[in-house]
């Protein structure tokens, strides 16, 4: 199995709804760092997994998207608390809907801090 990752890291803010969890409740900001993680059995015609520039330049659109924000504010997270788990579900569909995988196995694995991540592979 062939693998391929490509990471990023930025600053977002959110505040945690729904339930009692301290400071989490109050705006705060998360320097994330932000793993893909690209697996499949074949190469291409050029022995290439996936477009490495493909992706780089999706996630650079991405955090266009989730970066120096609030969150809370993005259609995206309307209705749900922004756990750490939804944020990976979210950059998930948002990687899977622009990128041409054919059988290519996608994670996503972000990290809120140097200590706690999430992952979500859609399986």
């Amino acid at each position: 199995m062939y693998q391929l990752g490509v990471s990023r890291d930025f600053i977002a803010q959110h505040y945690l709804v729904g339930g009692d969890f301290g400071p989490e409740n109050l705006r705060h900001s998360h320097p994330y760092r932000l793993e893909v993680r690209l697996s499949g059995k074949r190469l291409d015609r050029h022995g290439y997994l996936v477009d490495i520039t493909q992706v780089e330049e999706t996630l650079d659109y991405m955090l266009g998207r989730f970066g120096d924000r609030c969150l809370n504010d993005l259609e995206e997270f309307s209705g749900l608390n922004p756990s750490l788990e939804h944020f990976c579900r979210i950059v998930w569909e948002h990687l899977q809907d622009r990128l041409d995988l054919k059988a290519t196995r996608l994670e996503v694995r972000m990290w809120e801090n140097a200590n706690a991540w999430a992952a979500y592979d859609g399986g």
